[in-house]
């Protein structure tokens, strides 16, 4: 089907005929699955593109809801939500946040607008940790504001969570250097519901719900941690100290359970350089510093000014042992809850865990997408292994999270490699991969029967032709 014709049937039919929506990040519940959808199991910029269009910087993932795609972007130093139509991409409206100073954030590895919109349907809100979170009608016009200071994250990284809705609820995990907390905003009218103030700093994981035996429960990912807060109050009811330094991945529902892995440098299973290790490599021993023209020559290079706290061009041992000291503060592992309200564990996994994509699970498997790339499989129920640290013809690095549809697993890597994997299998099976030319660093979402990809410079809608 030609793209004209693709277009006016999407006018044509009715929001609801087009497939379920894609409304937040990682799909509906967070879960990353839409397998009442069929994408494409072959495609690429010469197969099955329904259409390609230039979108403006920015690492947020797509968001759908019915006819229209929502993502955020930065662009001439200001913040955007912008609006396509799922029939062609075209650009139907976009809304400056007027932040009037935008957060320090890494150039290569972080993005001001890395946070993935959310919609009930009705009202799309995006959150920007220059300024606070905005609320637009599907249409494009600013409904609410909530104001918020420009956030500073450890090492100036810049934010990652995403906001998710429930309950009439916009609800925010905001770690920061400092004056961390948890929001509840109403959807209707942006006034703040609760607030719980986090004694952790910065993480940039997005929540979760979790119905535990019929209670509501806003599960967070924190430093070395993860909390549970009853969604109606916000009083703290558990937490699982002992996790990573760390937290980049969002946890995952297994029917009465819930899944989180968690991973950083530090970690038992991954010693870091000592400073004089580094030094020596980068030939500044007999300083007794670390110079930036000296780490240029290290695997440090591309991270120093983000751990340059006083911006006087050097890196001290005192520094670097301030950093360390929080790196070394976590264990890595992924652990399984029992339903109760009581916080305790069912299972844990300590092998192959990734850094920044999240967990999967998909037909009773629990999938841990890491660095390598290398695959594991787990039973979701148990957390004993299917497969572990299994090799994957796809890419090398990873920031978008796996996603499954009709017995496939979807994963983006940031070359650029996007792979189709066959699930339920003994071995992880590379059925279709393709190589775009720009690196992907947004999750990918799965509706209307469509993949939807965000490169670093275009959205892409792929759908079988019929």
């Amino acid at each position: 089907m030609n793209r004209l014709a693709l277009g006016l049937l999407a006018a044509l039919a009715p929001a609801a005929a087009l497939g379920a929506d894609w409304p937040q990040f990682r799909g509906p519940a967070g879960s990353g699955v839409a397998d009442d959808q069929k994408p494409p199991v072959k495609f690429g910029p010469n197969e099955n593109l329904a259409w390609k269009v230039a979108v403006p910087p920015g690492a947020s993932s797509p968001v759908v809801v019915g006819d229209k795609l929502f993502l955020t972007a930065f662009e001439n130093n200001k913040l955007f939500t912008i609006c396509y139509a799922c029939a062609d991409g075209k650009e139907l409206w976009r809304a400056d946040a007027k932040a009037t100073k935008i957060e320090p954030f890494h150039p290569t590895e972080g993005s001001p607008a890395a946070s993935t919109p959310v919609s009930d349907g009705k009202t799309v809100v995006s959150y920007f940790g220059s300024c606070g979170v905005i609320a637009y009608s599907l249409e494009g016009k600013e409904l609410w504001r909530y104001d918020m200071p420009t956030a500073v994250t450890n090492n100036e990284f810049g934010s990652g969570t995403s906001p998710v809705l429930a309950d009439g609820l916009v609800l925010l995990a905001r770690d920061l250097s400092k004056d961390s907390a948890v929001f509840a905003i109403d959807l209707a009218t942006g006034s703040q519901k609760w607030k719980a103030e986090r004694k952790y700093q910065s993480a940039y994981s997005t929540p979760l719900v979790w119905t535990d035996s019929g209670k509501r429960v806003l599960v967070v990912p924190g430093m070395t941690t993860l909390t549970g807060y009853d969604l109606l109050s916000g009083k703290e009811l558990w937490a699982i100290n002992r996790m990573a330094a760390v937290a980049c991945t969002t946890p995952v529902v297994y029917k009465d359970t819930l899944v989180y892995s968690g991973w950083s440098p530090g970690g038992s299973d991954f010693k870091l350089p000592t400073f004089d290790e580094i030094l020596k490599q980068a030939g500044d021993d007999k300083l007794g510093y670390l110079t930036k023209e000296g780490a240029q020559k290290t695997a440090f290079g591309n991270f120093f000014d983000n751990n340059d706290p006083n911006k006087d061009g050097k890196i001290t041992p005192e520094e670097w042992a301030i950093n360390m000291k929080v790196l070394a503060s976590g264990e890595n592992r992924a652990v399984a809850l029992k339903p109760g309200g009581k916080g305790e564990l069912a299972w844990t996994y300590t092998k192959h865990l990734p850094y920044v994509p999240s967990p999967i699970v998909y037909r009773d498997k629990f999938y841990l997408l890491k660095d390598g790339p290398l695959l594991t499989c787990l039973d979701a129920k148990t957390g004993k292994p299917v497969y572990e640290g299994e090799r994957v013809k796809a890419g090398a690095r990873y920031y978008a999270s796996p996603v499954a549809a009709n017995g496939h697993l979807y994963i983006a890597s940031l070359e650029g490699t996007v792979a189709v994997l066959a699930a339920d299998e003994t071995e992880p099976e590379v059925v279709h991969s393709v190589k775009l030319p720009e690196p992907v660093r947004a999750t990918p979402a799965i509706a209307h029967n469509t993949l939807y990809v965000r490169s670093d410079k275009f959205l892409y809608a792929f759908a079988a032709k019929k």
